[in-house]
């Protein structure tokens, strides 16, 4: 058999998977390592669906989707970001992570350098390895909060780098950029002439701070800007399996991006595409229950793990936990959920999944049931004063 290219070799396994995978092989387990909302979807949103397979509405969509749909996601766009951007610039996609792909198809050549964040979802790596080209991770320490710092992001620049990837609020970690940061960090981006591919799946969850997205600072002219929105109904509307969300791209890019949609999806699916539009402009009770549900779990969660004394950064965004669990890891965290789940039938994704920094650590959703979430983490071991494993 002749061998697969090597950019296909080089992309890491997905840490998240391969736990979860087991999980849902091992009966009776409980799956805290994916970020599955746990609640059925709003009739409306179904009902737009299948209405759409009952007109046997299935031929192919314009290529970035439909117009009352992209209209309907600009609209969002402006009302909770106050960025003045038009339908023309919006592009429906397979799901967030099509359009993260969908991006650095555009902006990256074999051998360009793209800076993403040290813990930092996965895929920023594998999609972009991918495509030949380098993932360099720029550091969030424990010690600053997990937040990124301008120096040390500056610090990696190359003439090789491209794009840098921002992700507010964080997967994994729950952290949110200040306004300030968001500045500093856009500033960053115009001195050394970067394309930023910023990451918004969460945008919509958020606990006492405000999302803030790097497009408000943009340049807003076909000659300045330089920020791809990535947007999901995935987490914000729980349609993770309809796999639907949007690129919200710079202006004067429409017959690039025809041409790169064409080629990597065509369109996306008629009955997911009507089903968005209705989660957009219906009732947004789910939205509301989801946030006041997530929250919920963050701070029941939080007493539990409080009570065990394990360290964890308090979530001020999206809908996980991240926590120190290097009392009982030993040193591979890895390794040390696998055993876990063998032993106590629970499963947490390693940091390790979302980069080096994550050593030690593991990401808990909190987006299922209370009672499940609270069962698994009571089975955690309790860390003891001195920063050991309790007896």
């Amino acid at each position: 058999m002749p061998e697969l290219a090597a950019h296909v070799r080089d992309v890491p396994v997905n840490q998240i998977r391969e736990i979860t995978e087991a999980a849902w092989r091992t009966p009776g387990a409980l799956v805290l390592s994916i970020g599955e909302p746990g609640f059925a979807l709003p009739r409306h949103v179904l009902d737009a669906g299948m209405a759409c397979l009952d007109r046997d509405e299935t031929n192919y969509t314009p290529n970035a989707g439909l117009p009352a749909l992209r209209e309907a996601f600009a609209a969002r766009f402006r009302e909770e970001q106050g960025v003045d951007i038009g339908a023309d610039r919006v592009y429906v996609v397979s799901g967030a992570q099509q359009g993260l792909h969908f991006a650095m198809s555009l902006l990256l050549s074999p051998g360009d350098e793209i800076l993403i964040p040290n813990p930092g979802y996965p895929t920023f790596a594998m999609t972009s390895r991918l495509l030949g080209a380098d993932p360099v991770g720029y550091p969030l320490y424990p010690d600053h909060g997990f937040q990124p710092r301008t120096a040390d992001i500056e610090a990696l620049i190359t003439a090789r780098t491209r794009v840098l990837v921002l992700n507010s609020p964080s997967n994994p970690l729950g952290a949110v950029l200040s306004e300030g940061s968001v500045r500093e960090l856009m500033n960053l981006a115009r001195r050394h002439d970067l394309w930023v591919i910023s990451d918004e799946c969460y945008e919509a969850f958020t606990y006492d701070v405000q999302h803030v997205s790097p497009a408000r600072y943009d340049g807003g002219t076909p000659g300045g800007a330089r920020v791809f929105t990535s947007l999901t109904l995935s987490k914000t509307n729980g349609l993770t399996g309809l796999r639907i969300g949007a690129l919200v791209c710079p202006p004067g890019l429409q017959q690039q991006m025809d041409n790169v949609m064409e080629s990597i999806v065509s369109c996306v699916a008629a009955p997911s595409q009507y089903a968005a539009l209705a989660a957009l402009t219906g009732p947004q009770d789910y939205v509301q229950y989801a946030h006041q549900h997530y929250r919920k779990n963050r701070d029941a969660a939080s007493a539990v793990l409080d009570g065990k004394n394990i360290p964890y950064l308090r979530a001020q965004g999206a809908f996980y936990l991240w926590a120190d669990m290097s009392h009982a890891s030993g040193g591979d965290v890895r390794q040390w959920v696998r055993r876990f789940l063998a032993d106590s039938g629970v499963a947490f994704a390693p940091g390790t999944a979302f980069g080096s920094i994550g050593e030690g650590w593991v990401r808990i959703a909190l987006c299922g049931r209370q009672q499940d979430l609270l069962e698994g983490l009571s089975r955690l071991p309790a860390r003891a004063a001195d920063g050991r494993r309790s007896a």
